[in-house]
């Protein structure tokens, strides 16, 4: 059975002629590619700082966390801690994890052997992940595995780079992706308003938001310069595109163009004024998939765009409806119902978590999400569901004899108060973006900062080089302790005569002095 003839059925407009079946030749050839490259940037980006976050020398380090594990549940840690890492924790084989996968990336946006090569990019992506504890615990971390799980079935049998128009995309998959970026968009609308966070419902978080976003960039400090009445106005923009616009994904061809474009222009918003990783560029690619070949074709030159209409046509004639030939129904065709099937009913069960008190599920319920969530196959989104009005910033500061005291200086995160906003994005600096985390509560609810300040007492070289500069460079400090800045961004006129972009309110000790010898 094929399913596209399903679609083509009810693709008939009332002002129009009966659309004919839409190619996606070319969208996944381009949405592979994009993917590919998405999975590059993160590879590389964490093999930059593996073994200063989780090495043997590092922060957390992973077989310390696989070993306690082991301990304490046994034989069910291979399940619910599903890495790679379990056959070897060596930092040698957390970068060999990092670099093949950056080899198999680079493999899919060539287009050789595409299916194994996104097999093994998720497989070992899924084993950082999953030893990574703390430092990949992010949305965008999730939302790669899951879309580079779909993709699997996505891409083209193929061993080099071509066309498939024997094979064109399955549609089951192409809608599993919509369904993920519909999740993605109005999940995080839904938990804004459902927080009762008092900032999204009186229309004032962005008066807030670009200064107290984890690494904003430089145009975040003019955007918070704006007028309130604006800043308004943007947060009502943006909660019609996220709760109303992914509506549009299930739509006619027309409206789902509009819509893709509406989504398209908040993720590229996001993206110019904050520092969130790959997560726009993973976005954006999603959003590719609500183009089919005749829009992407406008953009291409004539040449190309004549040899990709012969190449569709002969995948434009697989998806007739009834009253051509079909081709009979094969066993990939039922795994992916079966798979379709799976990724609904869980998926499903997670949105109508989003509605009900607290997102308390049925015990059974809860139960089956909790046995399918290590392979992260389907997961929960949600954005930003409460915005900190203030930024309190931890300095770190060490010192040889107790009395003189020296600033660690991050590469990224605020400190130095003439220092600009970087731009760091698609690079995510990890340790940057927990001491954000870190300092939002206290260092009891953070042991890896403990960690941390130990590193920084024995002089780790992998835990330094996460570092802009090492204060100490000739023998580490004999004592360590943390302060506690709230931090503004600055106005015009102040920028202009002083150079400061932040100014800083002391607000305390987040952790006293200590030394190797501390409780």
């Amino acid at each position: 059975m094929q399913f596209s003839h399903l679609f083509h059925k009810f693709k008939k407009t009332p002002w129009k002629k009966p659309v004919e079946p839409a190619s996606y030749l070319f969208t996944r050839w381009l949405f592979l590619r994009l993917l590919g490259i998405i999975y590059f940037i993160a590879f590389i980006s964490l093999w930059a700082q593996v073994t200063g976050l989780i090495g043997s020398h590092g922060i957390l380090p992973a077989y310390l966390f696989l070993q306690e594990v082991k301990k304490q549940i046994g034989l069910s840690g291979y399940w619910f801690f599903p890495t790679l890492a379990w056959l070897n924790g060596s930092d040698a084989f957390l970068k060999f994890l990092c670099l093949g996968g950056a080899i198999f990336s680079i493999f899919v946006v060539m287009g050789i052997l595409t299916v194994p090569a996104l097999v093994l990019c998720w497989m070992f992506y899924l084993s950082l992940v999953t030893v990574g504890q703390d430092f990949l615990s992010f949305q965008w971390d999730i939302l790669l595995l899951e879309t580079g799980f779909l993709a699997i079935f996505f891409a083209p049998l193929q061993l080099l780079p071509a066309f498939s128009p024997e094979s064109p995309p399955p549609l089951i998959i192409l809608w599993l992706l919509r369904w993920l970026l519909f999740r993605l968009m109005f999940s995080s609308g839904v938990v804004k308003l459902a927080s009762g966070d008092p900032t999204w419902r009186n229309l004032t978080t962005l008066q807030y938001h670009y200064e107290t976003q984890p690494l904003p960039t430089p145009i975040a400090w003019y955007m918070h310069q704006l007028p309130a009445w604006f800043q308004k106005i943007s947060v009502i923009v943006m909660f019609i595109i996220e709760l109303v616009v992914p509506f549009l994904i299930f739509a006619t061809r027309q409206l789902r163009l509009i819509g893709a474009g509406l989504l398209a222009f908040l993720q590229v918003c996001i993206l110019m004024t904050g520092n969130y990783a790959f997560f726009n560029l993973l976005t954006l690619t999603l959003c590719l998939l609500l183009l089919d070949d005749t829009f992407l074709g406008r953009f291409l030159p004539g040449r190309v765009r004549g040899r990709l209409i012969t190449l569709s046509a002969p995948a434009i004639n697989s998806t007739d409806p009834p009253g051509k030939t079909v081709k009979k129904s094969s066993f990939k065709d039922f795994l992916m119902v079966i798979l379709a099937v799976g990724i609904l009913f869980i998926s499903g069960l997670q949105m109508i978590g989003l509605f009900l008190p607290r997102g308390n599920l049925p015990e059974p319920v809860a139960e089956i999400l909790m046995e399918v969530a290590p392979l992260r196959l389907v997961n929960p989104y949600g954005l930003f569901a409460i915005m900190t009005t203030s930024r309190p910033e931890i300095i770190v500061e060490g010192s040889q004899d107790g009395k003189r005291w020296l600033t660690y200086e991050f590469k990224y995160k605020p400190g130095d108060v003439k220092r600009a906003p970087l731009w760091v994005a698609p690079h995510q600096p990890r340790l940057d973006w927990q001491m954000w985390f870190a300092a939002l509560g206290s260092y009891t609810h953070n042991p890896w900062f403990m960690n941390f300040m130990a590193q920084l007492l024995r002089g780790s070289p992998e835990v330094l080089a996460l570092l802009d500069k090492n204060p100490f460079p000739n023998a580490p400090p004999r004592y360590v302790r943390a302060a506690l800045y709230n931090y503004h961004f600055t106005d015009f006129t102040t920028r202009r005569t002083e150079g400061t972009w932040w100014r800083r309110e002391w607000e305390g000790w987040y952790l006293p002095e200590v030394t190797l010898r501390s409780p």
